[in-house]
């Protein structure tokens, strides 16, 4: 009798349950990426959204006055809600304005600050 070749059934199944790791292991990888684009091109939008806020602020060259507004933008087809926060300085030539950009559900996303002068 001549010997067979070939692999035995638990060589298969290890080799089976290696394959399957792997590719679940890709899948998730995968899925993280698709995620992380997701979220960049959110805070990105949302930033392109604060930076439009504050620089129609220093466009409109008046001094802010102090307290909070709400703001809408709409950029890449989706609509962000916004928050301007206008805080005094110790000089009172100054005010240091924060607008804030949260997702459709309320969560944030970022913050911008920056300084305005009287003019």
């Amino acid at each position: 009798m001549t010997p067979q070749r070939g692999f035995t059934l638990i060589e298969v199944m290890v080799a089976l349950a290696i394959v399957a790791v792997t590719l679940a292991a890709g899948t998730r990888a995968a899925g993280s990426l698709i995620d992380n684009a997701e979220r960049f091109d959110q805070v990105l939008a949302a930033h392109w959204c604060a930076d439009n806020q504050l620089t129609n602020l220093r466009l409109a060259r008046v001094l802010p006055g102090i307290g909070e507004a709400d703001f809408s933008c709409d950029q890449l087809g989706r609509t962000y809600a916004g928050k301007v926060t206008t805080r005094p300085m110790a000089n009172p030539n100054l005010r240091q304005v924060d607008a804030s950009i949260s997702d459709a559900a309320g969560h944030p996303l970022l913050t911008l600050t920056t300084v305005l002068a009287r003019y």
